[in-house]
């Protein structure tokens, strides 16, 4: 075989994979936009996101798994349930209302990627940053310090 018809089967076979590769990406990037911009979805204040696609199968975020409770979850998005005990009517409110929220991104999910299944993955990155956030907040700027910058 002639070193041109090699050449050009490696760039066939590197062009395949890259489209690939890209055609993955994009259809996740197109999937999350969707659910971040859902009327629904978007004013919940945890953003679902498709993590990874494997095959046919979605790979969402979650909030909890069966070694992280979804009620540690709830009380760090909603300071107000800190306070309340597990079995309260507002902790099963806001367990409801994310069950709902879950339910609404999954089905977004499986008609916009056509996939055969979601199987739902503890969202490690949000616990983490949200868990930061909580221990070093963000001061609030001042009105005053802003009236003393000069632009």
């Amino acid at each position: 075989m002639s070193d041109k018809k090699q050449f050009a089967i490696v760039m066939l076979v590197s062009a395949s994979f890259v489209l690939w590769i890209f055609y993955g990406s994009a259809q996740i990037l197109r999937i999350n936009h969707a659910l971040k911009t859902d009327e629904i979805l978007g004013d919940y204040p945890y953003s679902f996101r498709l993590i990874r696609q494997d095959d046919n199968v979605a790979v969402l975020g979650a909030l909890h798994t069966n070694y992280h409770s979804l009620r540690e979850s709830l009380r760090l998005m909603f300071p107000d349930l800190r306070a309340v005990p597990d079995d309260s009517w507002s902790m099963r409110q806001a367990e409801k209302q994310y069950a709902r929220m879950q339910a609404r991104a999954q089905s977004l999910v499986r008609k916009l990627g056509n996939f055969k299944s979601v199987r739902w993955e503890l969202d490690d990155n949000w616990l983490r940053l949200t868990r930061k956030e909580l221990r070093n907040p963000v001061p609030p700027v001042r009105e005053e310090k802003l009236s003393k910058l000069s632009f």
